[in-house]
């Protein structure tokens, strides 16, 4: 019952949970408290079990559950119990009719998340587990947190515990509190279902309404800038390896850069089937290459651009192991991911104390998240990940010399990388490696010639890729002027033809995609 000043005092608790951590020692100091306990089902269970009092709901309700234990607290005697206004009508009501407020709901839902998670799980299998007297509980007792107090975390029982075991009561500051942790915990639950449904029933890839559900991993040190607060959240539905799911294994606590460099490096390398290592900085690879052991990626990666190198994060497709580990602790490097890692390995990298050591898991399979979402001021922008990889039959040749097979390969290496490059962006690929990378410059002729000073004489007899068409021949020009022998490109400029002319006059291959690859 409420006290006057706004505080609560707890006579009565109804509890139900699926999530039984911590509930037995909950209960037993409410139960020392003098509260009456009141529950349903398998928690009733637990509780006499470990010797606590407890009243079943049916005893509250004088009805049965039925329909499987479908139906056991919808029933006025519950809610009516949880839904009154302590004033002087409301009470009389709930005498009236012979039913006793209760003043605290501890109520966490069925299993949804875990359900669909497993594999294999039936439709069936999930709409079962979809709970539908809980969250009415939950946000009965919720909407009337100025009399009822809502619990559906169990890391939230030491707290309710401890200010009830100080006070007596519990303040209206936490209820509040409480409420709001609530519907925020009904409504991601609603998400869940609602994506799920639209998943495997088909719905629409754009639905009218974008719902979205996230639970906090941490908070961040600051975000991009020191004056920027931030967080990382994560999607539990989202299944695969990926950086939300990865596990750190050394080092301190990702910041916000890191993670946004860490999942560029990844989704990087992961394309890859060859043994290849990825260094990204300011979220764009300053190094890749591919070759016969990680340790020569690596070397090689390293070798493009040693100088931006310096404080990047590698990404890797294989195991590392000792002889990778050792070559990259000469250096300094923010973080460090794999699929896994030798005994032998972490304890070389474990001697970089700060170094972020992150095992993802076999890469050979994509995660389960096909979304891209980017938040704008006022609303978010929604597309399909960029995950379409180019087939070398589908290329076209536009120019009198075709590529060599040596040349074929690098070049889809490079449009390979260049995908994953701020637009405009220029890559320079030779034998395996990635030489020269240009980024996010206002025109493609200016990325292209910091591509070409990064790879300096390596420019010569290298092929280059490039993540849109050529709106003019310049940069046809400019590439012969440093001896690239071939170019792929996606097409489509109203002046191919200019481009093209100006490939059979340096002798230049090119081939055409049809896919353009902007990365804003």
């Amino acid at each position: 019952m409420v006290k006057k000043g706004g505080v609560l005092v707890i006579k009565r608790a109804l509890i139900s949970v699926s999530d039984k951590t911590g509930l037995i020692e909950f209960a037993q100091g409410l139960a020392a408290l003098g509260v009456e306990i009141v529950s349903t089902g398998g928690t009733a269970k637990t509780l006499r079990e470990a010797g606590v009092p407890v009243t079943y709901i049916s005893d509250v309700t004088g009805f049965p559950e039925i329909l499987d234990g479908r139906v056991k607290t919808l029933h006025p005697m519950v809610h009516g119990g949880i839904l009154a206004l302590r004033n002087e009508e409301h009470l009389q009501q709930l005498q009236e009719h012979n039913i006793t407020p209760i003043d605290l709901v501890v109520v966490n839902l069925y299993p949804f998340r875990e359900t669909i998670a497993k594999p294999g799980v039936t439709l069936a299998e999930a709409i079962e587990n979809i709970d539908i007297g809980g969250p009415t509980m939950v946000r009965a007792a919720a909407k009337n947190h100025a009399y009822v107090g809502i619990v559906v975390n169990p890391a939230r029982y030491d707290q309710v515990l401890a200010e009830l075991q100080q006070k007596g009561e519990l303040g209206a500051d936490l209820r509040l509190a409480l409420a709001r942790e609530a519907f925020a915990h009904t409504a991601s639950y609603d998400t869940a279902i609602a994506n799920y449904l639209s998943g495997v029933m088909g719905g629409e890839e754009f639905p009218a309404e974008f719902n979205i559900s996230l639970v906090k991993a941490q908070n961040l040190r600051y975000g991009e800038n020191p004056h920027q607060r931030a967080a990382f959240y994560k999607d539990p539905a989202i299944t695969g390896p990926c950086i939300a799911n990865a596990q750190q294994l050394n080092g301190k606590e990702l910041s916000y850069n890191n993670i946004l460099d860490a999942n560029s490096a990844l989704e990087l390398v992961r394309e890859f089937t060859d043994p290849c290592a990825v260094i990204i900085k300011h979220n764009n690879p300053c190094g890749t290459a591919v070759a016969e052991t990680p340790l020569a990626a690596y070397l090689k990666a390293l070798e493009a651009d040693p100088v931006s190198a310096f404080g990047g994060i590698v990404a890797f497709n294989r195991e590392v192991d000792a002889p990778v580990a050792a070559e990259m602790v000469k250096i300094f490097l923010e973080a460090v991911i794999a699929p896994d890692f030798t005994p032998e390995a972490l304890e070389i990298l474990r001697q970089k104390t700060n170094l972020r050591v992150l095992k993802t898991g076999d890469l050979s399979q994509q995660t389960s998240d096909l979304l891209e979402v980017r938040k704008v001021n006022g609303g978010l922008l929604v597309q399909q990940v960029d995950r379409i990889v180019v087939n070398p039959e589908e290329l076209k040749v536009v120019t009198e010399r075709q590529p060599s097979p040596e040349e074929l390969k690098e070049l889809l290496l490079a449009m390979t990388v260049v995908k994953h490059v701020k637009s405009n962006a220029i890559v320079l690929a030779k034998d395996g490696q990635i030489i020269g990378v240009g980024a996010g410059q206002m025109n493609r002729v200016g990325s292209a010639r910091i591509a070409y000073q990064q790879a300096g004489d390596k420019a010569a007899g290298s092929v280059l890729a490039s993540d849109a068409f050529f709106p003019f021949r310049d940069t046809v020009d400019e590439a012969a002027k440093h001896g690239i022998t071939a170019i792929i490109q996606p097409g489509g400029s109203i002046r191919d033809e200019e481009s093209i002319q100006a490939c059979n006059e340096h002798g230049i291959a090119m081939v055409f995609t049809g896919i353009r690859h902007f990365k804003h």
